[in-house]
Order: C-alpha cells, then sequence, then structure tokens
C-alpha cells in the first residue's frame, strides 16, 4: 500500500470514527450558548439540543431526581438521535448526575465545571478565582472542589437575579449593571475579607455569557472573565480530535448552515421565542418530546 492509499485510509478511519451528531443537554435553554460556541468550532457536526423545560428548575429537586431527570434527557439524544457525543451545557446536572449520565450511555461526556475550572488555572496568576452562579451549582460545591483540585482557592456566588433579567433581555440595562455591580462588590468584599487577590472571574451559568460584555465593565481590568459554555467547547473539540481526528475545524463551513434539531419537553414557544438570544441566530420549529415525569 502506498502512501497515498496510507493517507486515504487513515482520513476515512478518522472521518467514520469522528462524533457526526453532538447532543447538548440543558435543563433549559441557557445551554445555547454552549450550542453557539460548539457550531463555531465543529460547524460540519450535526447537532441535536434538548432543553427538559417540563422539569426546571433542576435546583429545587434532589439529586436522585436531578440524576434520573438528566439520564433519561441523555438516552433521548442517543437512542432517538444518535447522539455520539455528549455536552451537558447544564451547570446543575454536570455537578450533581454527571456520574449517573456516564452510566446511562455508551457514548463520551462532557460537563461545562471541569473545562470552567480548567480554564481558570491556565488564566490565574494568583491562584485565587471568583465564581458567580445560581443557587443550585453554588450549593453543589462544584467550582471550588474542581478549583481546588487545580491547586486555587475559590469563592462562590449565587446571584439568583441574574437569569430572570437575562430572559427578560434586560441584557444591557441599568437596572442589570446595578445589580451586577452590587453582587461583584459583596464578592470583592468576601475575598479581601480572606486575604485572596482574585484575578480570574468564572461564570459558573450558561445564561451569563449574554452579560459578558456588562460582567467585563464591572470588574477590575486585570481580572480575567472566563466563559465556560467557550472553555466546554473548546474542551469538546479537543476530545474529538483526540479521539477520532478532525471533525472539520471552526471556519471551513459556513455555520449557518450547520444542521441543528431542537427539542423541548415543555415551553416550546418561549424556546422559540427567546432562544435566538441565546443561539444568536433563529432556533427554528422546537419539537416537543415527553419524556414522562
Amino acid at each position: 500500500m502506498n502512501a497515498l492509499t496510507d493517507t486515504t485510509a487513515a482520513t476515512a478511519a478518522n472521518a467514520a470514527h469522528a462524533p457526526s451528531t453532538i447532543g447538548v443537554f440543558d435543563s433549559g435553554f441557557g445551554g445555547l450558548t454552549v450550542l453557539r460556541s460548539l457550531i463555531e468550532r465543529l460547524p460540519d457536526a450535526r447537532f441535536a439540543f434538548l432543553g427538559d423545560t417540563a422539569r426546571l428548575p433542576y435546583g429545587s429537586k434532589s439529586q436522585r431526581t436531578i440524576s434520573r431527570y438528566a439520564a433519561e434527557s441523555a438516552q433521548f439524544l442517543v437512542r432517538e438521535q444518535g447522539a455520539e457525543f455528549l455536552v451537558i451545557a447544564c451547570n446543575t446536572a454536570s455537578a450533581l448526575a454527571l456520574d449517573a449520565i456516564k452510566e446511562a450511555v455508551p457514548v463520551p461526556v462532557l460537563g461545562v465545571i471541569e473545562p470552567g475550572a480548567d480554564a481558570a488555572r491556565a488564566a490565574s496568576q494568583s491562584g485565587d478565582v471568583l465564581v458567580i452562579a445560581t443557587e443550585a451549582t453554588v450549593h453543589s460545591r462544584a467550582y471550588s472542589a474542581a478549583c481546588q483540585a487545580r491547586g486555587l482557592r475559590a469563592i462562590e456566588k449565587a446571584c439568583p437575579l441574574l437569569v430572570p433579567l437575562v430572559e427578560e433581555g434586560w441584557t444591557d440595562h441599568p437596572v442589570t449593571k446595578q445589580v451586577i455591580d452590587v453582587y461583584l462588590n459583596e464578592l470583592r468584599a468576601e475575598a479581601a475579607a480572606r486575604g485572596m487577590k482574585p484575578d480570574t472571574l468564572v461564570l459558573g451559568c450558561t445564561h451569563y455569557p449574554l452579560l459578558r460584555p456588562l460582567i467585563e465593565r464591572a470588574v477590575q481590568p486585570e481580572i480575567t472573565v472566563i466563559d465556560s459554555a467557550e472553555s466546554a467547547a473548546r474542551a469538546a473539540v479537543d476530545l474529538c480530535d483526540t479521539s477520532a481526528g478532525s471533525t472539520g475545524g471552526a471556519g471551513e463551513t459556513r455555520t449557518d448552515e450547520t444542521e441543528i434539531r431542537c427539542f423541548a419537553t415543555d415551553s416550546v414557544e418561549k424556546f422559540e421565542r427567546l432562544g435566538s438570544r441565546f443561539l444568536h441566530r433563529p432556533v427554528g420549529k422546537v419539537e416537543l418530546v415527553d419524556l414522562g415525569g
């Protein structure tokens, strides 16, 4: 077999094993920010996104219930949509149900917390990190644990008003700016009381990327803002490249031609109305699915 034949065979093998369908799961539609970042980097893949909108918020449920919901959603994407790789674009599910999801499906699974902590480790010089997230994610202490495992000190703060402000469309509103200032001032005060010198801020909720311009204006210039949605997308590309060779690479295909199917377990009209804010493109017709109670 000559060199050209060898190269052709290797390329065909990589293409055969590359994850042509990537499933993305969230309890709602905030995870569309993760999908947006994935599309930018893997435009040749087919994407299936599921928002379990009938059973949100996950944060008020027990870990056992969250694990069951997340596993059922993962199984839908793998069994019904043929997903060969899963990205869990939900901080709560990533924190509390990642092991259950991995046991439920026979494909690689990536959450958003570990990539966010990896990005914080790469960015931080002081080793002190701030994290803003929802109540459920903060209560899980998942970011603190992930940061500690990487030699970082982290303070997490719940910012419960930010999600409804984003969903209201107030992403560049004076009220939202004031709320962000209050949360960050409290976080700075806690860091100072602990003798910490944070130089990195992790956005630990998939809604928060829509507030990134306001947040970056509110923090000191020396603080790097880490978007966990972008971090997860970069990690997904790395995993795809490592396990199966290139899937096409960002920029080789127009992203407006990328095939996307969106599913929701309830509130389809709301998903269609608000989803384009997160995805930065029309989400198209969202299909209703029933995953049970």
